[in-house]
């Protein structure tokens, strides 16, 4: 009756790096998905920040 896992798929949260160094207010994340068995280490993306409005670097977070 639940939810099966769907076997190795892992849902991440990416933080911006470049953000929590300019001290300003706000966070920018993104909500994806890894492969736990292809993707071991921490996912790294330029994802589009809008409170710094330009592409930054985004790190896996927890």
């Amino acid at each position: 009756m639940g939810k099966k896992s769907k076997g190795n798929r892992i849902q991440v949260i990416l933080e911006c790096t470049e953000h929590k160094e300019t001290g300003q207010p706000g966070t920018s994340r993104y909500i994806t998905q890894k492969n736990r068995k292809n993707t071991t280490a921490r996912m790294e993306l330029k994802k589009y920040n809008p409170i710094l409005k330009r592409m930054t670097l985004h790190r896996e977070i927890k």
